[in-house]
């Protein structure tokens, strides 16, 4: 089939959720021989050229100005819109799978009918931007934030009536598209995220991993990776670790990620006395990325809204490490039928610390028993989740059929 991935996130850089699922799909589809193109915007940072082969998959370019919020979005739909046309001219598309709205509509918008489109809502567009503009507190302020908001749950129920299909990767999700946009629920499908188990699997030498990223030995080491936004629940988590260091000093916290909120992260580390018990790595490149996850004793999810699912959680339990969640969204999925214990009480730094001393007591005091757990992480999610099954599924939608619950 002649496959094309639209999206606002580029897979030459992976670093957020979505991006994940963009680069497993695209690269493992153009592996089992389907000819995959993918289409984003070109990000001066990152990118320098317009085009380029990842992994089997050609990404494809176009340019928006992003200093410019309008300009940015006719930027998308007019230059996207153009490329588009130019690409399924050339190819031939079968099957158009969409991952933000925004991107969608450059190809919503270009006049060609009659190709299969699958949209995959990894949140809700509207819900994200209030997340992230929250702190404007000013009532003009507010009535700005709330006017753009829903332009976006607009834009998206265009992009979300338009759909064939429409695919979420957790009840949690589908629940939150019924309720808010009103969708049919036949028309959408949920089909969970998978993990590498070749790639992501536990370390033969732990302590080694340590000394080569410059990592305590002898405690225990937790680690969280995160956009660094509000939402994320870093602050939160950064309270819990002046509550843990508190009871015992025993314990290091790794915090892998970039975004906006990190000077104020830094801050109230150095303001709390943390310095010596927390490391911010900045963003973690993918080759990385493997040894952070199976050097650590502990993943902690200290979420606080919008968890839509959660690579994250697959791919630590995949290399051993138990996984310490907020009760949030996709978390509860995965972790409730796994084991409730590992869930926080709450959303707050106390919550999380009584969890996090219990389990940093077992790591330390009982290495043996903690050893268990890390094999049933493993087994748990390597018995559940697989990217065969979600591209099997994909295929599927594509082609026009259903798949078995």
């Amino acid at each position: 089939m002649n496959l094309l991935f639209v999206a606002d996130a580029s897979i030459s850089r992976v670093g957020s959720g979505t991006e994940r699922v963009v680069f497993e799909q695209a690269t493992r589809l153009a592996a089992a021989g389907h000819a995959v193109h993918l289409m984003t915007r070109l990000v001066p940072d990152i990118h320098d050229q317009e085009s380029e082969t990842i992994d089997g998959a050609t990404e494809w370019r176009y340019r928006a100005d992003a200093g410019h919020p309008w300009r940015f979005i006719t930027d998308t739909i007019y230059r996207g819109g153009r490329l588009f046309r130019s690409l399924h001219r050339d190819v031939g598309f079968d099957c158009v799978f969409f991952h933000q709205p925004l991107s969608a509509m450059a190809v919503l918008f270009s006049g060609r009918r009659g190709i299969r489109k699958i949209y995959t809502c990894h949140s809700l567009w509207h819900e994200e931007y209030l997340s992230r503009k929250s702190a404007q507190s000013a009532v003009s302020s507010r009535l700005v934030l709330e006017g753009m908001a829903r332009a976006r749950k607009t834009a998206e129920k265009i992009v979300l009536e338009a759909a064939d299909q429409i695919v979420t990767l957790s009840d949690y999700t589908r629940a939150k598209l019924l309720a808010s946009q009103k969708i049919r629920p036949g028309k959408i499908a949920v089909v969970p995220g998978g993990v590498d188990l070749d790639r992501f699997r536990p370390a033969d030498d732990r302590p080694a991993l340590r000394r080569k990223m410059g990592l305590p030995e002898n405690r225990a080491v937790l680690f969280t990776l995160r956009n660094l936004e509000p939402r994320m629940g870093l602050s939160e988590l950064l309270q819990a670790m002046k509550i843990v260091i508190g009871r015992t000093a025993d314990v290091h916290l790794v915090i892998g990620g970039e975004g906006p909120l990190k000077p104020a992260l830094l801050a109230q580390t150095e303001r709390d006395g943390l310095t010596p018990h927390v490391t911010f790595t900045g963003f973690i490149e993918e080759n990385d990325l493997p040894d952070y996850y199976r050097l650590a004793d502990l993943f902690i999810l200290p979420t606080r809204d919008l968890e839509g699912f959660g690579l994250v959680t697959l791919e630590a339990m995949a290399s051993g490490t138990p996984v310490l969640g907020t009760p949030v969204g996709g978390t509860l999925e995965i972790l409730e039928p796994f084991d409730r214990g590992l869930l926080f009480d709450g959303l707050s730094g106390d919550a999380m610390a009584r969890l996090i001393v219990e389990k940093a007591g077992v790591v330390l005091k009982t290495p043996e028993a903690f050893e268990q757990l890390r094999l049933k992480a493993r087994a748990f999610v390597a018995s559940r989740y697989s990217w065969d099954g979600n591209i099997d599924a994909l295929l599927a939608l594509a082609s026009g059929g259903g798949i078995s619950e």
